[in-house]
């Protein structure tokens, strides 16, 4: 294998490595700061280190106004109203297992927003792998469901759903209107999008912020592993494949969660969640199966 495949290869398993720890970030700072306050304080952190990379990487900048339009509506959906909900209803009381069992459903939505909208031909193979994979998420989470049962309510589950629909219209959206863009400098389109949703929102709040070493150690590593690293990883992986496998991926986000809050905070990890990270595997191997071409006569 090449290096070029190698890389390939790797790109996937280090976006879930990645992207799981948005929620350990998003655990150590959320008590420090509410949480459209902390969101914008990420975001304009990022969109300045954004734009300086785009510009020493020579990243080529959409030249017409309707692509940058659409940069900032991906970064609206992707970022702004996604993020938005799920921290929202997590700093209402809702449980982040529960909130993650919600989230687990964008593979699903995306998957039928490709289809609809994308005309993207969705296989029984996917269907069976949607399936199969919401089955083990179940299995992953449900024993920690019953943590703090008191914060499932009807305005944080509109919200958790408002933000699994928002990402997957934006993975959606973003395959479909600006798919050869530069990536970079889309991204950094992308976080003013982010900041349209959120600081009018934050403005509803106190901007209280306890400058702790935990809630600086958790907006670094948001702002650099999560908002630049991660994004950009997500972003090239639209644009490389079908939106239906990379939307699978996000099946394996909870199960990687689990595994580090196990190892970082020593949460129980039961058989049953085992079982359920093992169907979740074999769901993504069954959607991401590449499809053999005949041989030539």
């Amino acid at each position: 294998m090449t290096l070029k495949g190698l890389i390939a290869a790797l790109t996937p398993a280090v976006f879930v490595l990645l992207w799981s720890t948005g929620f350990i970030g998003s655990k150590l700072g959320a008590p420090y700061a509410e949480p459209f306050v902390f969101l914008t304080l990420r975001f304009l952190l990022v969109l300045p280190a954004l734009a300086l990379i785009a510009v020493l990487a020579g990243a080529k900048w959409p030249d017409r106004p309707a692509l940058v339009g659409h940069c900032i509506v991906t970064g609206m959906l992707v970022h702004g109203v996604y993020l938005g909900g799920v921290f929202w209803a997590i700093d209402n009381g809702m449980p982040a297992g529960a909130a993650s069992l919600v989230v687990g459903l964008q593979p699903l939505v995306s998957t039928l927003g490709a289809g609809w909208i994308l005309n993207e031909k969705i296989l029984s193979r996917h269907w069976a792998g949607m399936a199969l994979g919401a089955f083990g998420l179940v299995l992953v989470l449900a024993p920690r469901l019953g943590e703090a049962g008191s914060g499932i309510t009807a305005a944080t589950i509109a919200a958790v759903l408002l933000a699994v629909v928002a990402i997957s219209l934006g993975t959606v959206y973003q395959k479909r209107f600006v798919p050869f863009t530069d990536h970079v400098a889309a991204t950094t389109w992308q976080y003013v999008g982010a900041l349209l949703v959120t600081v009018p929102l934050a403005f509803t709040e106190t901007w209280t912020v306890e400058w702790t070493g935990e809630f600086v150690f958790a907006l670094g590593w948001l702002v650099v592993v999560l908002s630049i690293g991660a994004i950009l990883l997500l972003m090239a992986l639209i644009r490389a494949g079908a939106v239906a496998e990379v939307a699978s991926l996000f099946y394996l986000v909870p199960v990687a969660t689990t595994v580090e809050s196990y190892l970082l905070f020593g949460e129980r990890l039961t058989l049953v969640q085992i079982g359920g990270m093992v169907l979740v595997v074999a769901a993504i191997l069954l959607i991401r199966r590449r499809q053999r071409r005949p041989s030539p006569a």
